[in-house]
């Protein structure tokens, strides 16, 4: 298939890109200029340069489906509420009318599993379906993302997929998350300060991650002007203490995780699963 994929530098959309080119797909890659992807990739995408409000009138034609992953701030310390919304909702609707004007009529999106926000509270395990209650500037703004093209998708009678992911880790990331600090101070024999780690998620591999997306290039099963919603995880819960031990063990590392040196984050929701 021919895609036209947003966020194709990040953590997640280029590990979509070296796995959707092994398996064929061609795709038309957004990149932000002089952006590079998190991992190398085997093969280049037909890159375009720009952000999501430029004009991409004939890179959007003959375009099968549009994969969103492109967004603004999604790593804390959060930009403010005014620029997540924009580029988050509103830069967003730019490009996906502009979409639906060259003819597409399939769009895939990488949600947040933080648009549930405090609802978490209210499930052992979050449905697709529960209210969406995020209290800060990033959540907020996917959350608002989300009613927007929900609402979008059945006004325009497009097909929609919003894959809401859980806690993905693996090569790519961020190195300020827990996976990438848990790697480096391990590989350096040092310690690793922690929270006492009690907290419960659901932890996939943005491999993993990838396939998934992969296999949700399939519309087949959809009608035009609906919106489907789904968590995407591994099904599998754990403690944050579970998966650092884990990890600390698989790369041997000589120094100590050091549990309970650092607070919880204010509001911490203990338990924070999906229901898939």
């Amino acid at each position: 298939m021919n895609l036209f994929v947003t966020g194709g530098t990040g953590f997640i959309g280029s590990n979509f890109l070296e796995k959707a080119m092994e398996n064929g797909h061609k795709i038309v890659g957004l990149r932000r200029r002089g952006s590079q992807t998190r991992i190398p990739l085997s093969t280049q995408p037909n890159w375009v340069e720009g952000t999501l409000e430029d004009n991409f009138t004939e890179d959007l034609k003959d375009i099968d489906i549009l994969v969103h992953f492109a967004s603004h701030s999604p790593n804390v310390p959060y930009d403010s509420l005014e620029n997540c919304i924009y580029w988050n909702v509103v830069a967003t609707l730019k490009l996906f009318d502009a979409a639906l004007e060259a003819g597409i009529d399939k769009f895939l999106v990488a949600g947040s599993s933080f648009e549930y926000g405090t609802s978490a509270n209210l499930f052992d395990k979050i449905p697709p379906s529960a209210p969406l209650t995020p209290i800060e500037n990033y959540p907020v703004s996917k959350a608002m993302a989300s009613i927007m093209l929900n609402g979008w998708a059945v006004k325009n009678k497009v097909k929609l997929k919003i894959l809401r992911i859980f806690n993905v880790y693996g090569e790519g990331e961020t190195d300020t998350r827990l996976w990438p600090s848990l790697k480096k101070e391990a590989l350096a024999g040092n310690d690793f300060k922690m929270t006492k780690g009690e907290q419960v998620r659901d932890f996939i591999n943005v491999k993993d991650l990838a396939k998934i997306f992969l296999d949700e290039l399939d519309f087949s099963k959809i009608n035009k002007g609906a919106c489907e919603i789904k968590n995407v995880g591994s099904g599998k819960s754990q403690t944050v203490l579970q998966f650092s031990k884990y990890w600390w063990k698989k790369w041997k590392a000589k120094g100590e995780l050091l549990e309970g040196i650092l607070p919880y984050r204010e509001n911490e929701v203990m338990q924070y699963l999906p229901k898939i």
